[in-house]
């Protein structure tokens, strides 16, 4: 169709409406339902499984290979980028990458232990795809929406985001819940399980459908800038984190506080993302169909109290400053999540941590964005800057899976890694503690 025009609220809705196609892959595969589906292959009290030729624990298995993963995005990010930013044909990029991470998904329907390596390839490919289309997709703003429309177009995205994902779950978990109910057959654990497997189904499918019609709407990319793919372009992103790199050291209060970012953010990425096997493994569940429903419901419960703990995180930084609210941030993470999670046993004492884990969760991740970009210098090259962020962000997650999956696979037992997880909140009190208190975030 024609394209419309800057600015159009039709083309900012669509654009808006990715993120409701998008958002139940990280809900229903990275959060809740694969995570148990997963812990379920392996019978009762059998963690291990042998694979790449050696013994290795199931969630030590998943932890590396989602470092893995997020290492490769960690690199082709800033390649993607160039491209986003120069090449005219970005929306057949954000469809390659779409599709594979949807149909990636789809795959995960025959992940069993038998096949083990497909299936794990189908995990990581469903990573790369969710990552790989984000980059495009937010390349788009500046394209599609003048500056004053930018922060309400993105918020309305991320709530479109949360009210699909949380539908769709809703949606799996009364499948899971009551399986014959939507005429899925066998004893209650194969038809559970059968279940879980559709619901792998409906996110590719769902993630597919509703991204139509964003496509529909969102040009073909920015014709001015629109230029053919070259060396030069190709990695452009790489040359524009070395510049940030080199300005972060004559901007000393920067530099301290992505210091304190990188390691907070690595013990708070690789947290949430084993929080559901740790719950499957650790927690006492009075059986084994709810244990299922509980954690799904962790879950929920997890994505329903971070809005909460948004609002009142950013209450608290207006009222004592972004730094000292981060602090306090970390201490609630380090001492009641962190340590606290090495007493859990009971299915009440989970739902406990859930909802302090949401409400620290809801805050440190939009407070510590917002903090960053106050921080920046006076520049109109925002975008290299976030670009420096988001790699660093996933570079955390790297080295956080890897420590989680090294101490587990060492210990036998998830509680020391969350443990040690604790630890980097301790450095990176100590790290924000370090930035000038002369700096003001007024901006």
């Amino acid at each position: 169709m024609k394209n419309l025009p800057k600015g159009d609220k039709k083309l900012l809705n669509a654009w808006a409406f990715y993120d409701w196609a998008n958002s139940v892959y990280t809900l229903t595969i990275a959060s809740a339902v694969f995570p148990i589906f997963y812990e379920a292959l392996f019978s009762e009290g059998e963690h291990y499984i042998h694979v790449f030729g050696m013994d290795l624990k199931n969630s030590a298995l998943i932890s590396f290979v989602t470092a893995m993963a997020f290492l490769v995005v960690s690199f082709i990010s800033p390649l993607l980028s160039g491209i986003a930013d120069y090449v005219g044909n970005k929306k057949s990029f954000m469809k390659f990458f779409c599709y594979l991470g949807a149909l990636s998904c789809m795959g995960l329907y025959w992940f069993n232990l038998g096949n083990i390596y497909v299936g794990l390839a189908f995990y990581f490919l469903g990573l790369l795809g969710y990552w790989g289309s984000l980059v495009f997709y937010n390349s788009y703003l500046p394209d599609i929406a003048f500056v004053e429309q930018q922060d309400k177009i993105s918020a309305k995205g991320y709530s479109l985001g949360y009210i699909g994902s949380v539908i769709l779950l809703v949606i799996n978990l009364a499948m899971i819940m009551k399986p014959k109910l939507f005429g899925i057959t066998g004893t209650d654990g194969e038809a559970a399980m059968k279940a879980m497997r559709y619901s792998f189904l409906m996110v590719g499918v769902w993630w597919i459908l509703f991204s139509q019609y964003t496509y529909y709407y969102l040009p073909k990319g920015s014709r001015e800038t629109s230029q053919k793919l070259s060396k030069q372009i190709l990695f452009n992103g790489f040359k524009e984190l070395k510049k940030v790199w080199a300005l972060l050291s004559v901007n000393i209060p920067l530099k301290r506080y992505l210091g304190g970012f990188f390691v907070s953010s690595m013990a708070v990425q690789t947290v949430m993302l084993v929080a559901t096997y740790f719950g499957a493994q650790e927690v006492q569940w009075p059986t084994k169909e709810e244990g299922t429903i509980g954690l799904i419901i962790c879950i929920l419960l997890i994505q329903l109290v971070a809005v909460i703990g948004a609002v009142i995180t950013s209450r608290a930084s207006a009222k004592f400053g972004n730094i000292p609210t981060l602090i306090v941030i970390n201490i609630v993470w380090a001492i009641l999540c962190c340590v606290g999670a090495y007493f859990v046993t009971l299915p009440i004492h989970f739902y406990a941590m859930a909802t302090v884990a949401g409400l620290v969760m809801g805050g440190i991740q939009a407070l510590s964005r917002s903090t960053y970009s106050k921080l920046l210098p006076v520049t109109e090259d925002t975008t290299s800057f976030f670009s420096f962020y988001d790699v660093a962000e996933k570079i955390g997650i790297v080295i956080g899976m890897c420590v989680y999956g090294i101490i587990d696979q060492m210990t036998g037992s998830p509680r020391a890694a969350i443990v040690i997880l604790g630890l980097f909140f301790i450095v990176a009190i100590f790290l924000l503690r370090r930035i000038p208190k002369t700096v003001t975030l007024d901006k």
